[in-house]
């Protein structure tokens, strides 16, 4: 169930991704990590930087994925996000947090996107 898991996030990550190149994001990292966690997806568009959490999911049997997201799992991601901004040096560029959810189809191979800017301070 656990690799069955892993494919259904990558594969959320790779719609996830692909949905932020149509609607104008540049994609500078995906799967970025460090000893406190990882950043799905980081992008910019314009003068801001996003870092993206991307949720997938089947359904709501155990709520929305957004609701998945815990404080601590933000707070890893803003010390990742702190790490990030120091090691490669950006500048001059606002911040936000996003959350992508997928939600796929059992019946085919239709999803559904939720995009939430600005998901979390």
């Amino acid at each position: 169930m656990k690799s069955f898991n892993k494919k259904i996030g990558y594969y959320g990550e790779n719609i996830a991704k692909e949905y932020l190149i149509k609607n104008g994001y540049n994609i500078i990292c995906k799967n970025y990590s460090n000893r406190f966690g990882e950043i799905d997806i980081i992008c910019k568009k314009d003068d801001i930087l996003c870092f993206v959490e991307v949720k997938s999911r089947y359904n709501k049997n155990y709520g929305s994925a957004i609701e998945s997201i815990t404080y601590k799992k933000t707070q890893n991601i803003k010390k990742l996000t702190k790490y990030f901004l120091l090691s490669n040096n950006y500048k001059n560029f606002f911040i936000r947090f996003d959350v992508l959810e997928v939600y796929f189809n059992t019946k085919n191979n239709n999803y559904n996107i939720i995009y939430t800017k600005d998901a979390f301070r």
